[in-house]
């Protein structure tokens, strides 16, 4: 259950499609633009695939995750195009017999998304000046 999408995440469908009649939790992180970075008010922050990789990238976060914790299902959404401080950039949900591995799952998928960000960067500051990454 992966996904890049320019449309709005919802938490609570995200935790529907994963949940199964064995879990016991669904372990989910919500990721949001936040007003600032770098030292600088933001304005907005823009993802771009132009690689096309982002779901395969994604898709490996989850098969990892399988292969070291007993999961139900794994879900990563991550939203693409220009976002404004408080939207949702990010939907990780895990569903797990147990809530230990569920916890360790999800805060797995978060550190590889972040260590390898899948898609491009944009953050445009009120100051108008920006940055870009990786």
């Amino acid at each position: 259950m992966i996904k890049i999408t320019e449309v709005p995440i919802s938490p609570e469908s995200v935790v529907n499609e994963v949940k199964a009649r064995s879990s016991g939790c669904v372990v989910t992180y919500v990721g949001l633009i936040r007003d600032h970075s770098r030292g600088k008010q933001v304005q907005s922050v823009a993802y771009e695939d132009a690689s096309g990789k982002a779901e395969k990238k994604l898709r490996e976060i989850a098969d990892e995750i399988k292969r070291r914790w007993p999961v139900d299902n794994v879900a990563i959404y991550h939203r693409v195009g220009r976002l404004n401080v408080g939207d949702i950039n990010l939907v990780v949900a895990i569903a797990s017999p147990h809530r230990g591995e569920g916890f360790a799952a999800c805060q797995f998928a978060i550190d590889q998304f972040k260590q390898e960000l899948p898609t491009s960067k944009k953050e445009t500051y009120l100051d108008g000046s920006v940055w870009e990454g990786e």
